[in-house]
């Protein structure tokens, strides 16, 4: 499971490329989503500050809750504090170029990723062909029934 530093990551896109001013923090979301769902992958987004005061937008995005930091915290203390709390810690990749973040990740010996990395890996992904799913009957062949169907529609005699 992926935790994304969301400030830093839309700092460190606008930084790549500066005709990405466009993306939001709710665009930023929705294009991580189709980047999990394309991976089967599950991850949490941390924001500095409150957010929009309707913060609806954000809800029901496939594979990604969204949080924000608040007035009293900031989203490296909220990181830390799920890198801290997290059970399986190994298995957390932290996406952040926020030396602290990637400290405490080193910390609980979960892996990290710079934000830069993460944003051209998953620019690659999306670049990707798709192959679609061929079914199963194309390898495996249709069924002693679906045969003899189509035998009685081609009037054959089996």
């Amino acid at each position: 499971m992926f935790i994304i530093d969301g400030h830093n990551l839309l700092h460190t896109i606008i930084k790549i490329d500066e005709s990405a001013e466009y993306i939001t923090d709710i665009v930023l979301c929705r294009i991580i989503s189709q980047y999990l769902l394309l991976t089967s992958q599950q991850a949490e987004m941390v924001f500095d500050g409150t957010g929009p005061p309707d913060k609806s937008v954000f809800d029901n995005i496939a594979n990604l809750e969204v949080f924000f930091a608040g007035i009293s915290s900031d989203a490296d203390s909220v990181i830390e504090d799920k890198i801290k709390a997290n059970t399986a810690p190994r298995r957390l990749r932290i996406v952040s170029s926020d030396r602290r973040i990637r400290k405490a990740a080193r910390a609980r010996k979960a892996s990290s990723i710079k934000s830069e990395e993460f944003w051209i890996n998953l620019n690659k992904e999306f670049s990707r062909k798709r192959h679609p799913r061929e079914p199963g009957a194309k390898r495996h062949g249709i069924s002693d029934s679906e045969t003899k169907q189509w035998l009685d529609i081609f009037g054959i005699d089996n």
